[in-house]
């Protein structure tokens, strides 16, 4: 089973999200750029960040030797982070949603509907099982399937392998978390505020990009509050 792709688009993201229950105090903006002269022209507070990046074999290598390293070295997790794992192709752009709003619950309060409907029901299953739940979401599937085909380009047919792959950085007790469904748990990249978690994860997405430096098509996006 695959969906069809959604694009890095705010516009698009922002009608998807209201749909579900987001208030539209909150919303998806373009992130221009990393560099951080261009990061105070994001408004506050910003809640997530959603990376879209090409999914090369450097992706890959390093997917694998991360998650061998936190296996050997170990890590600390907040049992507040709320994860799934991806277990359906082309969801990674619903699934990255997903962690951004359901990791600020206390900020956004969400109206009632398919998105606020999904989080009760899965809080108490783990990563795995609420991949599966999902799969069965049918508000959640029906929406994003309207809205993959509103974007600026083309979307291309669900069964067409798309090379690129989203992932969410949240801020939760302290620490700064990296939100990818395909990868075995939630990874911590360390200490962060409210304050400084933009510029701290604009630096993972740095670290990405330096990965991949032939590669130019990355795009940045962040759950902020609306101006």
């Amino acid at each position: 089973m695959a969906w069809v792709p959604l694009e890095s688009n705010p516009d698009v993201m922002n009608k998807y999200l209201q749909k579900l229950g987001m208030p539209s105090k909150w919303q998806m903006v373009d992130v221009l750029g990393l560099d951080p002269e261009l990061l105070p022209s994001v408004p506050r507070p910003a809640l997530a960040i959603i990376l879209l990046f090409p999914t090369s074999p450097k992706y890959e290598e390093h997917k694998t030797q991360q998650e061998e390293e936190v296996k050997e070295k170990g890590q600390t997790v907040s049992e507040n982070v709320f994860y799934l794992k991806q277990v359906v192709e082309n969801a990674c752009g619903t699934i990255a949603l997903i962690h951004s709003v359901a990791n600020n619950t206390d900020k956004i309060q969400l109206g009632d509907g398919h998105l606020k409907q999904f989080l009760e029901d899965a809080q108490a299953l783990n990563p795995d099982e609420r991949g599966e739940l999902l799969q069965k979401a049918d508000g959640i599937i029906n929406t994003h399937k309207q809205l993959a085909l509103e974007g600026q380009t083309e979307a291309p047919d669900s069964s067409t392998p798309v090379n690129y792959h989203f992932v969410a950085f949240i801020h939760k007790d302290g620490s700064l978390y990296e939100l990818d469904g395909r990868k075995s748990f939630p990874i911590n990249h360390g200490p962060t505020t409210e304050d400084s978690f933009l510029e701290d994860a604009a630096k993972v997405c740095q670290q990405y990009m330096a990965r991949d430096p032939d590669e130019l098509h990355f795009t940045v996006v962040a759950l902020t509050a609306a101006e």
